[in-house]
């Protein structure tokens, strides 16, 4: 099954505000009561907050009014009317912050609960996923939704829900100092300006979208060009890489800047509405004035409840585009979330066993694609404690059965047995658990020797990394190295040459101590004296186990039990490696072919 199959009406759907909806959990989490109750207490201080700043105007508005009638009692009045305003305003401010300091835990922890979900869920992601999706691209999803979930929490408590309280309470003073007119007036204001608003974000989210894939992919052609930066040395290919990101940069530039100049549009028809209703405003009450209606004061009442009313305004049209945007950038990631399982557990599979480490290929039939099948119909078991190699032509399926085997993909049709268990019907942590593998490409972890050889077992002793180490062949090489087992690997190990790295690997698998063991090309990446003595090494640890070698070199499996000869997909020849040659089919073909190479090579 193809890892993306989301159409672009699915996708639409999923930026909706049925995304806000999905991420409410993480709003008000419910196992964690201590959280919910710092929300409550933000939201007590946002109304404390909200009410000093509705009360400022009035205080205001009686300062100048005061101040407009002679007299040492007029001026004490008003004096006592500026001291309460400008505390009103510290108020305001420290409700504020203090509102920011109690919230900041409840952002921090919906941040860390919903970017560990979708962690948990990419490492739970069939191995196609991760083959068909650009690390750089994935990546930048997650950066980008986490980002947007701290602040989708701000603004929906502290900006969206305030605005409404204000504006309800603006709408009860007007009419209560100045009747319907100066009410239905603003009103109006406030419907067209968020209608426009809306409208213009609209747009600007497609531009937004168009912009974060051209984005995403600038960064995946960095990310890829960077990881391939040997290969792309090899042939010469830097101007071609530059272009190719140069490309992708100027797309994202252009469509940066539709962007930012939708924006500089967005501010101008928003400014040009709420300045109507302030000229409007205020030159009505100018007319009251001049006709003895009103006060002095009332005009400063006037403006000061209208720019305490923009700024929530101003901003509510910034935080509508910073939600939509937001939700555009978290229905990606819950898109990763929501990307379905190709290989999953059955309900309630118990634990692998294994008391008898036997492996069975019961008429496996597997292919990647529909159309391109595999293996065809693959037999073949390996017994308890024996060593079987697996050899054939390149594309003939022989690292296919490793992939099966530990489970990275489930066969269209047969059975695979570890222990004469079906192996899709246990857990797949259990499995693995009984599997160690050297493979053929070994990457490493970005950090120190000593971490990738303990990687493989959680709770490696400094004993068993030096046993390790020992058996693999490389201790002598790190403790010629000034920081011996402290040393840096490098990004994917490339700090160390091939060999070094495949020798660090066969350490990592000694550590997990398996009962099966899978040798995939295990010393294609050494030369001729160490590949002697890792494959003694291997032979000596792989006495006990059941052992499966997928192999090209041939002379390094002739020792085997049993060789399996596959050929496109099916099991061609099966036998030792004498009874192999005398047959003359394909395995001795092979052998003469290779005996000849290396005959040229000397």
């Amino acid at each position: 099954m193809p890892p993306d199959t989301i159409t672009s009406d699915q996708r639409q759907d999923a930026e909706s505000w049925a995304t806000l909806k999905r991420f409410l959990p993480y709003l008000w989490p419910r196992d964690n009561p201590g959280l919910r109750k710092r929300i409550a207490f933000a939201l007590v201080l946002v109304l404390l907050a909200k009410g000093t700043v509705l009360a400022l105007p009035f205080a205001y508005k009686n300062a100048v009014d005061a101040m407009s009638t002679p007299g040492s009692e007029a001026a004490m009045v008003a004096m006592a009317l500026v001291l309460a305003y400008g505390l009103g305003r510290f108020a305001g401010t420290a409700f504020d912050n203090l509102r920011n300091i109690v919230f900041e835990r409840v952002g921090q922890e919906a941040t860390r609960s919903l970017a560990e979900d979708v962690f948990h869920r990419l490492h739970r992601l069939s191995l196609r996923f991760h083959l068909s999706r650009r690390t750089g691209e994935v990546t930048k999803v997650i950066e980008r939704g986490t980002k947007s979930i701290d602040s989708m929490l701000y603004f929906l408590l502290f900006n969206i829900a305030p605005t409404i309280i204000e504006l309800t309470a603006v709408g009860v003073i007007f009419y209560i100092n100045f009747g319907w007119g100066l009410v239905t007036a603003t009103a109006v204001t406030v419907v067209l300006y968020i209608v426009v608003t809306r409208q213009i974000t609209e747009w600007r989210t497609k531009l937004r979208r168009d912009m974060n894939d051209l984005d995403g992919q600038a960064l995946s052609r960095a990310v890829d060009s960077l990881l391939n930066y040997e290969t792309v040395k090899y042939f010469g290919a830097e101007h071609r890489e530059e272009a190719r990101y140069a490309k992708a940069a100027r797309a994202y530039s252009e469509a940066a800047i539709k962007s930012d100049a939708s924006l500089g549009m967005l501010n101008i028809v928003q400014a040009l509405i709420t300045n109507a209703l302030m000229a409007g405003a205020m030159a009505y009450t100018v007319w009251g004035w001049s006709r003895g209606e009103l006060t002095v004061g009332d005009l400063v009442f006037v403006n000061t409840y209208l720019m305490q009313l923009f700024r929530p305004l101003d901003l509510l049209g910034w935080v509508y585009r910073t939600i939509r945007q937001g939700l555009v950038d978290m229905a990606e990631m819950f898109h990763l979330i929501d990307t379905q399982v190709e290989v999953e557990d059955k309900p309630g599979a118990p634990a692998l066993v294994v008391r008898r480490p036997t492996i069975t290929f019961d008429h496996v039939h597997f292919g990647y694609e529909p159309e391109r099948t595999i293996l065809h119909g693959l037999t073949f078991e390996v017994p308890a404690g024996s060593n079987l190699a697996i050899v054939g032509p390149s594309g003939a399926g022989k690292s296919t059965i490793a992939r099966l085997l530990f489970r990275f993909y489930d066969p269209q049709k047969g059975r695979i047995l570890v222990d004469g268990k079906d192996i899709t019907t246990v857990t797949q942590e259990s499995l693995r658990a009984h599997i160690g593998i050297v493979p053929q490409d070994s990457v490493l972890f970005n950090d120190t020797i000593g971490y990738n050889i303990a990687y493989g077992r959680e709770g490696a002793e400094d004993e068993d990394i030096l046993a390790a180490a020992r058996a693999a062949s490389i201790l002598p090489f790190i403790k010629r190295l000034p920081d011996g087992f402290d040393t840096e690997v490098g990004e994917r190990g490339l700090k160390l040459s091939g060999g070094e790295k495949q020798r660090v690997a066969i350490a990592r698998t000694l550590v997990k101590d398996p009962p099966i063991l899978l040798l995939d090309e295990a010393t294609s990446a050494l030369d001729s004296r160490t590949e002697q003595d890792i494959l003694r090494t291997l032979k000596q640890i792989s006495a006990h186990r059941t052992t499966l070698a997928i192999a090209h070199r041939l002379s390094t499996i002739a020792d085997a039990d049993r060789i399996l000869v596959l050929d496109h997909g099916k099991l061609a020849e099966i036998g030792t490696h004498g009874e192999l040659l005398r047959h003359d089919g394909l395995y001795a073909e092979m052998w003469a072919r290779q005996q000849a190479e290396e005959a040229a090579i000397e």
